[in-house]
């Protein structure tokens, strides 16, 4: 009896050293999508991914990485086996690599793509000390009660992620997260950690970027899916080209609604590409087992697992 498969797709935040690394030593397809990608960006991409840099924690760099990344796992894993998911989705930019994976949107354009998103989400932060927060050991409405109480004393600070029950990453400007840190401490989380990142997701400081990404959207993404796509914003199932360039817009300045795109869901196992941070989340979130994709060893797993 097949398998309902699901396939899911990291954002930004899983990028490291040496990732990919494996895939280009032993893979002709994968050293062919390097170097395409080098020349596509005019980035080489071996630099960036193998050697110590800052580079790769930057958000124009890290983006295009992390998809490419993702795509050529997805790519190796499809070689091997022609599996239609039930449906994909992702976090944040994990949600357009998923359109990769239903022949929505192409490698290269992909990868001009999210190179470009992180070029705007880094514009619309620029002089304004933005960055994000991870909020541990609260639940959402404590959090976001503490986050509506800031904003209404002129504070500028916002749900952005939903990644587990637990845990909520916040945005907004850094002064203002530092400040209310103690606050989220006090209501009981466990931790208020301030994550190494220079732009704040998903929240309305990005709303400048939102039409100059529209437009790149609209000229890359194709009207052909094969499979439905769960949007972040809604947690719900959208297959059309129009769909999608509306709620990869509105992702810039809405939360990511990951928990309840996963939570509840009936599949029999999730298969990750590129990363293995989500696998993390959805042992909180259901009770499926999760496949990471990261090098030759872990997909030759996900394709016994899946058997």
């Amino acid at each position: 009896m097949s398998k309902d498969i699901a396939f899911i797709f990291p954002g930004q935040g899983s990028q490291i050293v040496g990732m990919g690394k494996d895939f280009y030593e032993k893979s002709p397809l994968a050293r062919d999508i390097f170097e395409k990608a080098s020349k596509r960006l005019d980035i080489d991409m071996q630099t960036l991914l193998f050697e110590e840099n800052e580079n790769l924690n930057e958000t124009e760099f890290a983006q295009p990485a992390i998809l490419m990344v993702s795509a050529i796992a997805l790519k190796l894993f499809q070689e091997k086996r022609e599996i239609a998911p039930k449906f994909v989705l992702g976090h944040s930019l994990g949600e357009i690599t998923s359109l990769i994976s239903v022949d929505a949107l192409d490698i290269y354009d992909a990868l001009e793509l999210v190179k470009q998103r992180g070029l705007l989400m880094k514009k619309a932060c620029e002089g304004k000390n933005a960055g994000m927060m991870v909020i541990v050991g609260l639940d959402d409405e404590k959090s976001e009660n503490i986050c509506e109480e800031a904003r209404a004393d002129g504070h500028k600070i916002w749900a952005a992620n939903y990644n587990s029950d637990g845990q909520i990453v916040i945005a907004g400007l850094k002064d203002d997260l530092n400040f209310y840190a103690d606050k989220f401490k006090a209501a009981g989380a466990k931790r208020a950690l301030l994550l190494p990142m220079s732009v704040a997701s998903h929240c309305p400081l990005l709303e400048s970027a939102q039409e100059p990404l529209r437009k790149k959207l609209e000229a890359f993404i194709k009207e052909n899916f094969k499979a439905s796509v769960i949007s972040n914003v809604n947690a719900r199932p959208y297959n059309s080209k129009k769909e999608a360039v509306d709620l990869l817009e509105k992702q810039l300045i809405s939360p990511v609604l990951y928990k309840q795109s996963v939570s509840g869901q009936k599949v029999d196992v999730f298969i990750e590409f590129g990363g293995s941070v989500l696998k993390g989340l959805n042992k909180r979130l259901n009770d499926a087992p999760t496949f990471s994709i990261t090098d030759t060893a872990t997909l030759e797993e996900a394709i016994k697992g899946i058997e």
